[in-house]
């Protein structure tokens, strides 16, 4: 997948086709973590900004660690003094869209995929990407009884969670390296795209109603777990092995009014990674008691080690991938050529790798002027 930034970003015009995945989702704004331990306001703490509380939204898997082990282990709260985190829960990148534009959320962990539509729907005007958060933690996984080779995938169902999501744009795009032919909208072709929420790809695995599934971390290990084989790992087909799965963003509104609360959570997220990097394991388990907390759930070791071995946390928002995933969707048929130059605002970012003597992060030409 080589990366070319400037395909399309000579055209002006931003403009979407219509797609699933920019429809409001109907499952609401996300439910709420109660798990007061972690959001405990220390005695003496002053409010920022005046707040009452910043809403944090992200979803409940492992590729948002950086969310997880950041309200666990209440980076977040220290950062933010007085000030409470109100902590939300999506499961898809849509409503989480939907609640940052209706003020739900104040900033959220989110995918490539949603930042882009959620961006060029609004003619730039909704969101800003402030930071990265994960890389990797993708996979090909398939029945090995059917598919021994990637060759085989040909004429076979593979799952993807969405219709235009991240991991769908991406099958779609490897599938057309092959010369194999897919009807984006209807995943009909040489291959079958079979769009499947991923609480229900493993049961439908099991039952035999797809042979594989491109999907994220922890459901491509829970489809290990049911015998199923890693026929691919999508870091493998991206320069340095790393790609953009999760990134940080904000409600333009929010960042112009509270810049002071902006910073300091992206000082907690830069410390939560700095600590995730540096105690794994102790990571890997907080991140899975904050998932128990917010699903009653938490992951086996079976699927939690294998899938936290393959996520790479990062405050670098690698742009440059998240605009060659927008060539994926183009080419794809699934998104016409947008503009997205001004979708990075990395001000806020830099100036916090800075005072911690961290090396700072560009915008790949996408940033604000």
């Amino acid at each position: 997948m080589p990366v070319n930034r400037s395909t399309f970003l000579r055209r002006g015009v931003a403009v979407v086709a219509a797609l699933p995945l920019l429809t409001l989702a109907a499952c609401g704004y996300g439910s709420k973590s109660d798990n007061k331990e972690t959001t405990k306001v220390a005695a003496g703490a002053k409010k920022i900004d005046g707040l009452d509380s910043v809403k944090i939204g992200y979803f409940g898997n492992l590729t948002h660690a950086t969310a997880l082990v950041g309200i666990q282990k209440g980076f977040f709260q220290k950062e933010l003094g007085a000030t409470k985190v109100s902590p939300a829960i999506f499961n898809a990148g849509p409503s989480e869209i939907e609640a940052l534009n209706s003020g739900s959320i104040d900033i959220g962990w989110i995918g490539p995929s949603p930042s882009i539509n959620g961006y060029v729907k609004s003619n730039g005007k909704s969101l800003k990407i402030i930071g990265g958060s994960a890389s990797g933690g993708v996979k090909l996984v398939v029945n090995p009884k059917k598919i021994k080779s990637l060759k085989d995938v040909k004429g076979k169902k593979i799952a993807t969670p969405q219709l235009g999501n991240t991991q769908d744009v991406a099958f779609l795009n490897w599938a057309a390296d092959q010369g194999w032919k897919v009807d984006a909208q209807s995943g009909k072709g040489d291959v079958t795209v079979v769009r499947t929420d991923n609480k229900i790809t493993p049961d439908a695995y099991k039952s035999g109603s797809i042979d594989g599934a491109w999907v994220p971390e922890p459901t491509a290990s829970k489809l290990v777990a049911e015998g199923g084989k890693v026929l691919l790992d999508e870091a493998s087909l991206w320069p340095d092995k790393k790609f953009v799965i999760t990134n940080i963003i904000v409600s333009q509104k929010f960042l112009k009014a509270h810049p002071k609360a902006v910073e300091a959570v992206l000082k907690a997220s830069v410390e939560a990674n700095k600590w995730i990097n540096a105690n794994p394991d102790q990571a890997k388990a907080a991140a899975n008691t904050q998932l128990e907390a917010d699903s009653g759930k938490a992951l086996k070791p079976n699927v939690l080690d294998p899938a936290w071995k393959s996520i790479q946390f990062t405050n670098d928002p690698l742009a440059s991938t998240l605009n060659t995933e927008a060539e994926h969707a183009v080419k794809a048929g699934l998104l016409q050529k947008p503009d997205l130059k001004g979708i990075y605002d990395l001000t806020l970012l830099n100036k916090v790798l800075k005072a911690e003597g961290e090396s700072t992060v560009d915008a790949a030409g996408l940033g604000t002027s």
